[in-house]
């Protein structure tokens, strides 16, 4: 398999995955400076959102959410999505083509199965199968005879709802990477609910788990990967201050992007593994910072050791100190001087 962001998953490297949705706004040209902001940034992979709005809602479906941007203040979501929508295989492949001269990867969730096959025409490695349809059991069957790694989004999910999800996929493939997340536009911390990363991961064991993050925060990510998530996905812009698209304001922006992948990367290597022996770097120290048992005056042959003449002291390379009581009482093999290591 070659490498993607699944792969680097693989060997436990966590990876992070802008998520630039439609904060190009429509222009291909905002869109190639969000790719060069998260290559910058350090991100190792970019992602779009494909859709149309006639095929994500109907007409008359109220807005979720509340932004003062939008352009009909009392108008429904097909009002706010219609905005845009207008990209199609044309301007995804510009995308796709310039993250591939960046070396960057090309993601984009779709939301219907055109959308897919569009993406299919792309040959994008990954997909992302947004929290909103993880009841979606057409799409999800659509995206997983890809047989590509499905980033399965779980917002607002019960495990029922998940397991319903991953027993389609298992159909075809068993490459799922699950992301806790929050369906909250954006996250109060206090809703963050990270515990479920660890929640998530005894009840799925046998996939990765991530973390899709609606928090305005640059420490909830690194929280995530100290937990053990393996992905992190946040809203990403190249300026807040943008009209037209609802997520540039509660985006990170190329700075604190690149401080969210210092940390991550910080975190993964504080974590270390799961077990408890010495390290190398603590050999040295283990050697000479432990203590042995050391004749505390003059000892000889014959005669016992005794509280009084035997103590623990630096260095650890003679009889370890954890033998102290086991040789009160013996009987010296040989004289010692005073402040002698004890070598029986």
């Amino acid at each position: 398999m070659k490498e993607n962001i699944y792969t680097k998953i693989l060997i436990k490297k966590p990876v992070i995955i802008a998520e630039a949705g439609v904060n190009h706004n429509g222009f291909k040209s905002i869109g190639r400076k969000l790719i060069d902001a998260a290559k910058r940034a350090g991100a190792d992979c970019i992602k779009f959102q494909t859709y149309k709005s006639n095929k994500l809602t109907t007409k008359n479906a109220k807005r979720f959410w509340s932004w003062e941007g939008e352009r009909k203040k009392k108008g429904t979501q097909h009002d706010s999505y219609s905005v845009l929508d207008s990209f199609g295989l044309k301007e995804y492949k510009y995308l796709a083509d310039y993250c591939k001269k960046k070396k960057i990867e090309f993601q984009s969730t779709p939301f219907d199965v055109d959308s897919v096959k569009l993406l299919e025409k792309l040959k994008v490695k990954t997909y992302k199968i947004a929290s909103c349809d993880i009841t979606n059991h057409q799409l999800i069957t659509e995206v997983a005879k890809t047989r590509k790694p499905i980033f399965l989004s779980t917002g607002a999910a019960n495990v029922s709802e998940i397991k319903d999800a991953i027993k389609i996929i298992n159909k075809y493939h068993k490459k799922i990477v699950i992301m806790h997340c929050t369906l909250c536009y954006p996250t109060k911390v206090l809703d963050a609910n990270l515990k479920s990363i660890n929640y998530l991961k005894k009840k799925f064991p046998k996939y990765s788990i991530g973390l899709s993050d609606h928090t305005l925060e640059t420490l909830t990510p690194v929280l995530a990967v100290s937990m053990g998530a393996l992905a992190i996905e946040k809203h990403f812009t190249i300026n807040k201050k943008l009209k037209k698209s609802a997520d540039h304001w509660l985006s990170v922006d190329e700075k604190e992007l690149t401080k969210i992948v210092k940390d991550a990367k910080f975190a993964n290597l504080a974590l270390g593994e799961e077990k408890k022996v010495p390290l190398n770097c603590e050999l040295l120290a283990k050697k000479n910072a432990r203590r042995s048992l050391v004749s505390n005056g003059k000892i000889i042959k014959g005669e016992k050791f005794t509280f009084k003449n035997l103590i623990c002291k630096r260095p650890g390379n003679g009889i370890p100190a954890n033998k102290y009581f086991k040789f009160i009482g013996k009987k010296a093999k040989r004289n010692y001087e005073y402040d002698e290591l004890i070598n029986e």
